[in-house]
């Protein structure tokens, strides 16, 4: 685990955007394709706005959502919407978007069509956000199923959720998933939070982050700001 923190939320969200290029840089040089799993939320949005004015190849660069509200890619709380707007964009707008809700399928029928189209593995970065609840993409702590959600080795890459943080079902990606990355980019901001992940990297079990700092497929790299 890599730790960096910076003076303000721009330098860390622009410092986390230049790591996550240099993921996919060199991904890009030694196969055809390579893969992006974002986060939503408003942590990423500078992230986001750097990344899309990067000379990538896009056009051969999929992007996959680490969560999605089971909500239509119109509404106001879609992952989607906020990617497609925030990232898939400018020199961006090239790039392949994996799209988690659809329309006419359960979630859980979902997941299990999700499980069949594979993305480009391993994930060149996934950048993941945190909660002050320690949960990271849909991973919250109150979810009946999350054990099976921290799961390095269930094979699984997504999975319902439900949780009283949200009125919508989710749909998360699994550390089984968010893990098969070259790197994780951790990148979130505020006081509360550095202490929720101080505690995390003491505590094996206090928080869902926990587990993802203690997985040992992906190095996970830390960028923060107060």
């Amino acid at each position: 685990m890599t730790d960096h923190r910076f003076d303000s939320r721009r330098e860390a969200s622009l410092a986390a955007a230049a790591r996550i290029t240099d993921l996919l840089a060199n991904r890009l040089k030694h196969q055809p394709r390579a893969s992006l799993v974002v986060s939503g939320g408003t942590s990423p949005l500078d992230c986001f706005a750097a990344l899309r004015e990067t000379g990538l190849d896009w056009e051969r660069v999929q992007v996959l959502l680490s969560d999605e509200r089971w909500v239509a890619p119109d509404h106001v709380d879609s992952n989607e919407k906020l990617a497609r707007e925030s990232l898939l964009t400018g020199k961006a707008s090239e790039a392949q978007l994996q799209a988690i809700y659809a329309e006419g399928l359960s979630p859980e029928e979902r997941c299990d069509e999700l499980q069949e189209l594979l993305p480009v593995l391993p994930f060149s970065a996934s950048l993941i956000g945190m909660g002050a609840d320690g949960h990271f993409a849909s991973l919250f702590p109150d979810s009946d199923n999350l054990e099976f959600g921290l799961a390095v080795d269930s094979g699984r890459l997504y999975m319902p959720v439900s949780t009283a943080a949200s009125p919508h079902t989710r749909i998360s990606m699994t550390l089984a998933g968010i893990s098969r990355s070259d790197e994780i980019v951790l990148l979130f901001f505020g006081e509360d939070k550095l202490a929720v992940y101080e505690q995390a990297r003491a505590d094996t079990n206090g928080f869902p982050v926990s587990r993802l700092l203690r997985q040992k497929r992906a190095p996970v790299r830390v960028f923060w700001a107060p």
